[in-house]
């Protein structure tokens, strides 16, 4: 067999293999490849032509992504980005209708199997879990991580795949895992355009990679530019690989394979996948696979046009060296095929395409043509009664090919105008609009959360139990036991972030636990706060159940576009098909100085709904929570008061078991005159302002509502505020920050507003972060002093002449 033959049937049996056997592989590539790229042009048109929003499409990729999916088997997971669209094809993770389905938004169930209609066409996903969240044998499927957009993003997530494989393969524990892993044989395919490169989450997630040594496959797709920069602009040498060579292993010292092959060369591009994948699998080392010289004919988007910056040598260039033509002139100079032969595959490739576009287009307006049909006969019929209404029932029949959001707007609008025009048929509208709107919410709103059988709502709730013999420790040994215990019963759990290894964490929660479970379980890792993050989704992705620790909560910031872009959207936006239960593990509030004084709460709440915040006020309550979300399957930040450590807590006796339920806030205090809301180390300064309060004859109702997503969801404070009449809000974040949203959840949500007798209050920090030292957080956050003055002036506004103003 040649060598040719060789690497372009890697899948098949090569000693039962004929030239026709070749031939049809080479011709079948060439086909996946051609219809790929008609799929581009026909979706750009599509988008041109109004029918979609907008459009980016992998074609000048199509080569290289069909000799690597020669390489992806089942276990296998791909971490890519937007242009990947023929790997998909080639691989069967999506057929050529589903592509457009996607490109018309449509959310019909099944349509668009990767995202129900909520992401633009070229984010896949494969179904990792089922709707009642139980999980799928993946290792009998080529899985797909589901693509964000965020060029880069894909790689920390990729870091994380890859080093699952290192864990099922070395950890002996975890073999019982059957569908999860074959003993860590599965390579995670990564891809990425050139230009991404330049992302800071590249080279750390390459560092991160090579200082693992985990079987992470990244293949970087080289064509010059990013939109209208070119390499020049972008890398050092205008050659990532070049850049890289300092990773390339030797036989002293561990690092990257780097392969590097031009994007038009199919035989060499089947080879060097073969080669570089079998690296990657059997002996667990990354790859890189720099593929150059490719094209990108139709620009970056359907947003403008390529012909604005290349010059007239760069686009003629791309036009000889489009990869399709030059496997077409490769099968045609190595008689693998006929003039004839590939013209009647291009021919059938092209009415496919165009077949499987017209049915996805037809059956995305299939879905709203009978609600269309529905709200023009309601209308029609209200238009009796009120004949002004027979124009909106016309226009909305009128327009062809109308779209859901016009149907629903005709019909809101009919029922505004026929508010003072009572009638049968406007009865028969609303109960329509009623019946749909439950229905629209699943196909847009649903799924922010997996909300599955191991959902943290449905974990039982069991107390804290104690007796006599029940210890006075410190918090963090309270913390250290609770995390023995679950390792013990969990061989899932894995932990890892800086100094969390060896020394047992900078606050001696994980203390001894490494030495106990090992490195494997409990582990050291470098100052990278995206890949650590990255790490825990991945892994998450493939059944453990990772902790990553972030050391503290100001240095969430480095990973919080890996968490928000990534983790917090990620059961929404495939619809619950993929789930990810990282724990994200840090500590805040109060200490000192700009950088450790760490309460930035509001950033945390706008970026990570999806996940649960958890804010403990304690480390039993922090215990509580960990066991809580040891046993569900959603996401969540656990941010451990950093001046509790040493605090002196009681025991308890099923320190490992006992759960804290999310969402359910809790009263520490009754009281009858004031409702305080607080968490975090806030509460215990809260605490002792009420003693004091309580001398001057005010009795205050303290409330904890321990996480604040989901935010006191039986309406605690509510209750409290309809007793006590008044509200205050101590809060460690910025003026208008986490206080704005408490108040939203309390006075609008709860319906709080109507309980009041005086303006409610918060008590915030200041605007900027706290100075160094205990007077700089005196004077910068909320006091035990701020807390006893505020709540007074409250009361004198209330009754001046009981309590008369303490500065006047």
């Amino acid at each position: 067999m040649a060598q040719n033959e060789k690497f372009i049937t890697n899948s098949i049996d090569r000693s039962e293999l004929s030239f026709n056997d070749f031939k049809s592989i080479v011709i079948n590539d060439y086909k996946i490849a051609f219809e790929s790229r008609q799929a581009s042009i026909l979706g750009r048109r599509e988008v041109l032509t109004g029918k979609a929003k907008f459009g980016i499409f992998g074609d000048g990729k199509e080569v290289p992504q069909v000799a690597m999916a020669k390489a992806f088997k089942n276990g296998d997971w791909r971490s890519g980005y937007y242009r990947d669209q023929t790997f998909a094809f080639a691989t069967g993770i999506s057929t050529i209708k589903e592509f457009f389905a996607q490109l018309y938004a449509n959310p019909t169930d099944g349509a668009d199997p990767f995202s129900g209609g909520r992401q633009m066409n070229c984010h896949f996903a494969t179904k990792s879990v089922n709707q009642d969240g139980s999980w799928n044998d993946l290792t009998q499927i080529k899985n797909c991580s589901s693509d964000i957009s965020p060029t880069g993003g894909q790689m920390a997530r990729l870091v994380g795949l890859a080093y699952a494989s290192k864990l099922f393969r070395n950890n002996k524990e975890l073999e019982y895992l059957k569908n999860f892993s074959v003993d860590g044989n599965e390579v995670a395919f990564g891809t990425i355009g050139n230009a991404s490169t330049s992302e800071g989450v590249f080279f750390e997630a390459i560092n991160a990679a090579g200082v693992l040594q985990i079987p992470m496959a990244i293949s970087i797709w080289d064509d010059a530019y990013g939109i209208s920069v070119p390499a020049k602009y972008q890398t050092t040498k205008e050659d990532i690989s070049e850049v890289l060579k300092g990773f390339q292993r030797d036989s002293e010292q561990p690092g990257y394979e780097i392969y590097k092959v031009k994007g038009w060369d199919y035989p060499a591009l089947c080879e060097v996948y073969e080669k570089a994948i079998a690296v990657c699998r059997a002996e667990h080392v990354p790859v890189l696979i720099h593929v150059t010289e490719l094209t990108q004919p139709q620009g970056h988007s359907t947003s403008g046009s390529h012909e604005r910056y290349k010059s007239k040598d760069r686009l003629s260039w791309e036009n000889e060296h489009d990869c399709i033509l030059k496997m077409r002139e490769w099968m045609l100079d190595s008689a693998v095929a006929t003039e004839e032969e590939i013209s009647e595959v291009e021919k059938d490739a092209k009415i496919f395409v165009r077949n499987a576009q017209k049915e996805a287009w037809n059956e995305f307006l299939d879905s709203i043509k009978p609600e269309q049909k529905q709200v023009v006969d309601l209308i029609s019929g209200m238009a009796k009664h009120q004949p002004e209404l027979a124009k909106i029932s016309a226009q909305l029949a009128s327009t062809a090919d109308a779209q859901r959001r016009e149907v629903f707007s005709a019909a809101r609008k009919a029922i505004r105008l026929s508010a003072k025009n009572s009638s049968p048929e406007r009865d028969e509208m609303l109960k329509w609009y009623q019946d749909q709107e439950a229905l629209n919410e699943d196909r847009y709103n649903s799924k922010l959360h997996t909300d599955g059988n191991e959902s943290p709502d449905k974990i039982e709730v069991i107390n804290a139990v104690y007796d006599d013999l029940s210890k006075m420790v410190d918090g963090r040994e309270v913390l250290n036991a609770c995390f023995d215990e679950n390792f013990e019963r969990d061989q899932r759990l894995v932990a890892f972030g800086e100094d969390l290894g060896n020394i047992g964490d900078v606050n001696q929660g994980f203390a001894g636990l490494q030495a106990k479970f090992g490195e494997l379980r409990i582990t050291d890792t470098g100052i990278r706060e995206m890949t650590i993050m990255g790490q825990g989704i991945g892994l998450a992705m493939r059944g453990l159940r990772p902790i990553a620790e972030i050391q503290y909560l100001d240095y969430l910031i480095f990973a919080l576009n890996v968490l928000s872009d990534d983790l917090a959207s990620l059961s929404y936006r495939t619809k619950g098909i993929q789930k990810a239960p990282v724990i994200v593990r840090t500590r805040g509030h109060r200490l000192e100085g700009i950088w450790h004084s760490g309460s930035p709460i509001s950033m945390l709440l706008g970026s990570l709904r999806g996940m649960h915040l958890c804010v403990p006020r304690n480390m039993t309550q922090a215990a509580g929570m960990y066991n809580t979300l040891f046993r569900a399957d959603e996401p969540a930040v656990v941010i451990e008061c950093l001046n509790g450590y040493r605090l002196k807590e009681k025991l308890p006796k099923n320190v490992g078991t006992f759960t804290v339920p999310l969402g359910k806030a809790e009263v520490l205090e009754q009281g009858s005159d004031i409702t305080v809301v607080s968490y975090g180390s806030s509460l215990r300064l809260v605490q002792e302002a009420a003693e004091e309060l309580a001398s001057m004859g005010i009795s205050v109702e303290i409330i904890d509502p321990q996480t604040l997503l989901p935010f006191d969801t039986t309406h605690v404070c509510a209750a409290s505020l309809a007793k006590t009449n008044k509200l205050l809000v101590v809060d460690e974040d910025v003026p208008g920050g986490a206080s704005a949203y408490i108040l939203q959840k309390i006075l609008e949500e709860q319906r709080g507003y109507f309980s009041l007798d005086g303006q409610p209050k918060t008590l915030s920090a200041k605007a900027h972060r706290p100075p160094f030292g205990s007077d700089g957080d005196y004077f910068s956050k909320p006091s035990v002093d701020d807390i006893i003055e505020t709540v007074y002036a409250m009361m004198h506004d209330a009754n001046p002449a009981k309590y008369p103003s303490i500065f006047e």
